[in-house]
């Protein structure tokens, strides 16, 4: 018993070292200084469900949130700079490694995500 909990638990930290060094190798993290540099000439896309971007988001961006990002890609151009953002980074980040598996390499995120911006944002009323 103790030698599954130990096999689980060194497979868990063996998949988050390889997701974490695979997601800096694919995508780069940007400040929110170098974020708001970038993203007017980018797809600006928040991955967030369509309740938290009503709430508030970052004006400019587009919803398509991580849960239909496969069935939405076409209208996301492979060939301009795609900026991504969520609430912590966690789900923008599994967007991003869907995107690189379709060709996508222009690709960036925001560090901290929408929780750490300070720009300018806009809410649906």
């Amino acid at each position: 018993m103790l030698y599954t909990i130990a096999f689980i638990l060194g497979a868990i930290i063996i998949y988050s070292l390889f997701t974490y060094f695979y997601q800096k190798k694919i995508v780069k993290t940007l400040s929110e200084e170098e974020f708001k540099a970038g993203y007017r000439k980018a797809q600006l896309i928040d991955v967030r469900e369509p309740n938290e971007f009503d709430a508030g988001h970052i004006l400019g961006a587009r919803n398509i949130p991580l849960s239909q990002m496969k069935m939405r890609m076409k209208e996301i151009r492979p060939d301009k700079p795609v900026y991504l953002y969520c609430q912590t980074s966690m789900r923008s980040g599994r967007a991003a490694q869907t995107l690189y598996r379709k060709g996508y390499r222009d690709l960036y995120l925001l560090e901290g995500g929408f929780k750490k911006w300070s720009g300018k944002i806009k809410t649906k009323n």
